[in-house]
C-alpha cells in the first residue's frame, strides 16, 4: 500500500507541475497575443486611411505632347498656292486662308 500511496503522490505531483508550467506558458502566450493584437488594433486605421487616400489620389495626368511644328510661312504658302493652282481652293478661299496664315 505504502507504495501504491508513493505512486499516486508522485503523479499529483507531477500533474499539478505540469498543469502551472501549462498555465504559466498559456498565460505568457496570451499577453504576447494581446500585445501584438493591440499593436495591430493601433496601426489599423493608419493602413486603412493610407489605402483609402492610395485609391482615391488619381494620379498625375500625363503631360500633354508637344504640339507639332506648324511649318514655317513660306511653306504653307507654297502648298496653299498649289492648291489654288491645282483649281482645289477658290479664289476667295485662298485669300482667306492666305490672310489667316500671314495673320493679317
Amino acid at each position: 500500500m505504502p507504495g501504491l500511496i508513493r505512486g499516486v503522490a508522485r503523479t499529483a505531483v507531477i500533474a499539478g507541475t505540469a498543469t502551472a508550467v501549462s498555465g504559466r506558458v498559456a498565460r505568457r502566450q496570451a499577453e504576447n497575443l494581446a500585445d501584438r493584437d493591440q499593436a495591430i488594433a493601433e496601426n489599423r486605421g493608419e493602413g486603412y486611411a493610407a489605402g483609402a487616400q492610395a485609391v482615391y489620389q488619381a494620379p498625375p495626368p500625363a503631360p500633354a505632347p508637344a504640339p507639332a511644328a506648324a511649318p514655317d510661312l513660306g511653306t504653307q504658302l507654297t502648298q496653299l498656292a498649289g492648291l489654288h493652282d491645282e483649281g482645289i481652293l477658290t479664289d476667295e478661299e485662298f485669300a482667306a486662308k492666305k490672310a489667316q496664315i500671314l495673320g493679317i
